[in-house]
């Protein structure tokens, strides 16, 4: 994982919410681009309480996986 990988996360529009997964197991879900600041060597990561936070580097970001907004996904019509 680069800090491009998650500035490319983070600025796309409209923003997607996506989990950060490491290699320990702990995962991050980011919902709020505004409280990720990707660093030369980590990234900094603040949590929506306002009162905790966390740096993660780089090399224990084993995944990034994106998460659904809530709502099912559109099924698409079969062609009959």
């Amino acid at each position: 994982m680069r800090p491009d990988d998650i500035r490319d996360l983070l600025q796309r529009e409209p923003f997607q919410a996506f989990r950060v997964v490491l290699t320990s197991g702990t995962h991050y879900d980011i919902r709020q681009p505004q409280l990720v600041m990707p660093l030369k060597r980590e990234v900094f990561i603040a949590f929506e309480d306002g009162e905790r936070w966390t740096h993660v580097p780089y090399l224990h970001i084993a995944a990034v996986e994106m998460l659904t907004n809530g709502r099912p996904p559109a099924r698409r019509k079969r062609r009959q």
